[in-house]
């Protein structure tokens, strides 16, 4: 306890980092105010947002504020969304890709078409959010000037998120985008905990202490997952340059047992609902139709985890492709006169990069899976729906991340003034290696 005490004053004794996490602070509580302002003309009382499915994982990314018709109700998701399909272009068109390798210029240039592409899909999801979520019954004046003027106040509260996001990557500590996602996360675990334990009784404190310790042991299975990567040994050619000898260092390749983050999850996440809603059109007319409507209704039944594993697992193998890139990593490593021991520069080296990618995303691929489906696991052991989402899934992905962003972050403020970092046994990941970029 005394170390910890020390460490939190060495932080606050670093006027930079303590005024980066003031600021921190302030633009998140800024954030967390503006998701209970109401739109106005709606009564939030009156509102009853489903809390299964794609709409209850947006308002757990919106720490509520989806389902309580909040100026915030959309957040950043509209921003994620239009940064993907960016992400998307860049590795399918050459307009993209010739702008990605313009330096500086051309990630300003990116970064507009990408708010422009923004406020085009704040609007269309705003306007389907006002029309198939708020009911008549909770507006307090007509539908159309609602409609109206809410499109208009749910633009302005996405962008200003996104103004939030940038400010804390720019004067605060962490990524600002990641950070307003992970707060809304993180205000809901309270409340599920307090629900949790109110529901269990005094009858049954041991099974909650129980629950709290599995829930400890399935975030260092997440934190595993986050950080584990497999290194692959490159070797830098010595240099001649004037009197000096250059290069000849040892360093490594770090490919990650999951490159692609919680994206395939979200991907998968966002098809679940369509054998439902298949299903559903054709469940008067056939029985077969009403049970596979029922089944996919539901997300503890098996039929549904079995579908939701297999697109993780197929959406993870997408995702890495599209985002991890051999052959540019092989030609980058040529240029700057690197290798691997044993193979040769080139396309053998983009080969051997692909044949390890392959090896280690399909395990990896597993255990996202298994993560994803664990919430159904624990609603079925009796856990709260509240608590369970905590248990596995992108919202626990996402908080171990940020967090361990955060920390790394953290721990180089106080290495570079030479405090000793967060952790004395064990090391924040990038703490002391050397990377090969």
């Amino acid at each position: 306890m005394k170390r910890f005490l020390e460490t939190i004053k060495h932080i606050f004794a670093i006027e930079e980092l303590r005024t980066r996490i003031l600021n921190t602070l302030l633009f998140i509580t800024i954030f967390r105010l503006g998701s209970y302002v109401a739109l106005p003309g709606v009564e939030p009382d009156q509102m009853n947002v489903s809390t299964q499915g794609l709409l209850g994982l947006l308002d757990t990314f919106l720490g509520g504020a989806f389902s309580k018709a909040s100026i915030f109700a959309l957040g950043i998701m509209p921003y994620i969304s239009a940064s993907i399909a960016i992400q998307l272009l860049t590795m399918a068109l050459p307009y993209f890709q010739k702008m990605q390798k313009e330096g500086e210029s051309g990630r300003k240039k990116l970064n507009q078409i990408t708010r422009v592409l923004t406020i085009v899909v704040t609007l269309v999801q705003g306007t389907a959010y006002l029309n198939t979520t708020v009911p008549d019954e909770a507006l307090l004046v007509s539908r159309s000037l609602f409609s109206i003027s809410s499109v208009f106040v749910l633009t302005a509260g996405t962008m200003f998120c996104m103004w939030l996001g940038e400010r804390i990557t720019d004067k605060g500590i962490g990524n600002g985008i990641s950070m307003l996602i992970m707060i809304g996360i993180v205000s809901r675990f309270p409340g599920a905990i307090y629900k949790e334990f109110v529901s269990r009784g005094s009858g049954q404190i041991l099974l909650f202490v129980l629950e709290i310790v599995a829930l400890y042991f399935v975030i260092m299975g997440a934190v595993m997952l986050t950080q584990a990567v497999r290194r692959i040994p490159i070797q830098y050619a010595k240099q001649v340059v004037g009197n000096r000898v250059m290069g000849g260092q040892r360093q490594y390749l770090p490919l990650k047992l999951n490159a692609a983050g919680v994206m395939p999850i979200i991907f998968a996440q966002a098809l679940m609902f369509i054998p439902s809603l298949g299903a559903s059109y054709f469940a008067e007319k056939s029985d077969f139709a009403s049970n596979v409507a029922t089944i996919f209704a539901n997300y503890t039944t098996w039929q549904y985890n079995l579908l939701f594993a297999v697109l993780i697992i197929i959406f993870t193998f997408f995702y890495t492709a599209i985002s991890v890139n051999p052959q540019q990593i092989a030609d980058d490593m040529k240029r700057g006169g690197g290798f691997i021991p044993g193979v040769k520069p080139g396309q053998q080296t983009s080969e051997y990069i692909s044949s390890i990618l392959d090896r280690i995303t399909f395990p990896g691929s597993l255990m996202l899976a298994i993560v994803a489906t664990l919430p159904a696991f624990a609603s079925l052991l009796g856990i709260s729906t509240d608590f369970a989402h905590f248990f596995g899934g992108t919202s626990l992905l996402i908080m171990v991340g940020v967090v361990l962003d955060t920390l790394q972050q953290v721990e180089s403020y106080l290495l570079m003034r030479r405090y000793e970092g967060l952790m004395k046994s064990g090391r924040v990941k990038g703490r002391t290696e050397s990377v090969a970029i």
